[in-house]
């Protein structure tokens, strides 16, 4: 089910608003009757340190690029 509210409702409704977008619902905010928002869930929020101890990198991946890869990158004439 689609729902479609004011500014105002948005804000005086917000937490129930959430809740239908992460149930699936296509919540749209609206500004004199025109759509200028939708709200939609964050499936996987990406916390920080989400990959502490299972990649390791050597000291190496911090050595400077090569020269043709910096060009690649437009990065060096």
């Amino acid at each position: 089910m689609a729902v479609t509210v004011t500014i105002a409702e948005a804000e005086s409704r917000m937490d129930e608003l959430l809740d239908a977008a992460l149930r699936g619902e296509e919540v749209a905010i609206t500004r004199d009757d025109i759509p200028v928002a939708k709200l939609t869930p964050i499936r996987s929020p990406c916390k920080a340190g989400w990959l502490k101890g299972r990649v390791s990198l050597d000291d190496s991946f911090f050595d400077p690029l090569p020269d043709d890869e910096l060009r690649g990158w437009g990065l060096k004439d």
